[in-house]
């Protein structure tokens, strides 16, 4: 199941700039089109925490 495109509209990166996030159905992540931070996306549920971001350089 993959996210609701009206969900994807109205996401933002939780920082102080609330920059739009990009959505990748095949790695399920979300990624900050501002700070680049990396945001998983676990069973259909955006996990938008800060602390549990990575970073653009630690891509696995």
């Amino acid at each position: 199941m993959a996210l609701d495109p009206q969900l994807l509209e109205i996401l933002a990166c939780p920082d102080t700039h609330h920059a739009p996030l990009d959505y990748d159905a095949q790695a399920q992540t979300l990624t900050c089109t501002e700070c680049g931070r990396i945001f998983e996306v676990r069973d259909d549920v955006p996990v938008l925490l800060l602390d549990e971001a990575r970073g653009p350089a630690e891509q696995s």
